[in-house]
């Protein structure tokens, strides 16, 4: 079983503040230059009105114009373009969906602190590698006011942890589906899993250059010990007395056991059929006639396995002394330093790192998915063994991340059960949504007014 298996996170349940990407940036698509200005007339802008009320709440025909337009330039990026009527119609549906929940987020107790919209504010800026400073300076130019941009970002995170909240509550993972879906999986792979095969051998060799003559009583010799040996003659003994490889049939002729790929596909394919204990038919080589006997035939056991990646670190955490921006300029020059060879990772973060694993060379020994922050993780995940990333800003501070090793380990009992929960509540939760997007919508009155435009 591989790490893919495992999905860590549902469509929806990412952590907002981390999802908020390059598609929170406004565009700036209403600039024209004089030249264009003065080559067409000049375009009446018209006056914003509502186009649907959710409860109480209107939705206007600028937001409906923003989302189409968004929703178009996704689709467009995937390679399947959307016309206008269809964006309005889906961006209209999503406003309706949102609205209800947001309410319903509300009306809940559900609030977002000061904090948390920092943070995410932090977070968009550095998926879109800029600075809180820039990324503000960026709204400006755009005509988007920051109070207005915060908003949305309060709202998404309202949207998250409503879905979280309610829609978790409706997943139930039992015991028994854990562990029918861990047998599910052990079948998978033991059906994937090698075969093992124990063979012994009788060769009767065939000089180089020998004629046809030559060539027909050794065959017959060797017809001849097969048929001994399918007789009940013990195979051990006619191995001694007529095999003439290397050691002259030592230990009866037995190979070993091994996985099948370690045999030559000639014999793998020549003992396909025969069972355990059965000798093969008469088969040529370019070393001769072989006699083969299955002496053990052998699953390899099923083993639960996750892709661990062992890697290190160097932290810097933020303060009044310590901005973003001086921590992303200081470890993107220390990155270059590392990658030049003219500075030494483990060196640099005994001396830097502010944290526990600065002792140890920032390294943070053997981890399993799940084990860090996700915004860590998928940089992590990311790098191939002896790669360092860019600086990244997580909830902690400003990292410098080097991935070193990368292995496949056997599960424990525990991992086990707690990724199966994972795998079964991820399959459960887009249902579970539907269903209770449909839940909140069903008691939402909305009033649609006019159509957008």
């Amino acid at each position: 079983m591989n790490k893919q298996l495992f999905p860590v996170r549902a469509l929806w349940a990412a952590c907002a503040s981390v999802c908020l990407a390059a598609t929170w940036l406004p565009q700036n698509v209403s600039a024209q230059s004089p030249a264009s200005t003065a080559a067409r007339p000049v375009a009446i802008r018209s006056v914003d009105f509502i186009v649907a009320v959710v409860n109480t709440e209107p939705i206007t025909n600028q937001e409906v114009q923003t989302l189409s337009a968004r929703l178009q330039r996704e689709a467009q990026a995937q390679g399947r373009p959307l016309d206008a009527p269809e964006a309005k119609r889906l961006a209209l549906e999503q406003l309706i969906n949102d609205k209800a929940q947001i309410q319903q987020a509300r009306d809940a107790g559900i609030t977002i602190d000061e904090e948390a919209l920092d943070q995410a504010e932090a977070n968009v800026a550095n998926n879109n590698q800029l600075t809180r400073e820039a990324l503000r300076q960026r709204l400006q130019q755009d005509g988007v006011a920051l109070s207005s941009f915060r908003e949305q970002l309060r709202n998404q995170l309202l949207l998250t942890r409503v879905r979280e909240r309610e829609v978790e509550a409706r997943i139930r993972i039992s015991d028994i589906e854990v562990e029918q879906f861990l047998q599910e999986q052990l079948k998978a792979q033991a059906a994937r899993a090698p075969v093992e095969l124990n063979l012994a051998m009788i060769l009767i060799a065939v000089p180089e250059n020998s004629t046809e003559e030559q060539i027909k009583p050794l065959e017959a010799q060797a017809r001849d010990v097969a048929r001994r040996a399918r007789s009940g003659e013990n195979f051990a003994e006619l191995a001694k007395s007529f095999s003439q490889t290397a050691d002259r049939g030592a230990n009866g002729g037995a190979l070993g056991l091994r996985p099948a790929d370690r045999y030559p596909e000639l014999f793998v394919q020549a003992i396909a059929a025969v069972p355990v204990g059965g000798v093969s038919e008469v088969l040529r080589s370019g070393a001769g006639f072989h006699v083969l006997k299955v002496l053990e035939r052998q699953q390899a056991p099923a083993t639960l396995m996750v892709t661990q990646t062992r890697a290190r670190h160097i932290l810097l955490r933020l303060g009044p002394q310590l901005t973003q921006a001086k921590a992303l300029a200081q470890l993107s020059a220390l990155r270059q330093d590392i990658v030049s060879g003219k500075a030494d990772f483990a060196e640099a973060a005994r001396r830097l790192s502010q944290d526990g694993s600065a002792a140890q060379g920032g390294d943070l020994g053997w981890a399993s998915p799940g084990m860090f922050v996700p915004e860590f993780e998928q940089t992590m995940n990311r790098l191939r063994p002896g790669q360092v990333a860019e600086p990244l800003v997580s909830r902690f501070g400003v990292h410098l991340i080097e991935v070193t090793d990368r292995r496949d380990a056997p599960m424990s009992d525990a991992e086990q059960r707690a990724l199966a929960r994972n795998v079964l509540r991820e399959k459960k939760l887009d249902e579970a949504y539907v269903a209770w997007a449909e839940d909140v919508r069903g008691r939402a009155y909305v009033e649609m007014r006019e159509s957008a435009q």
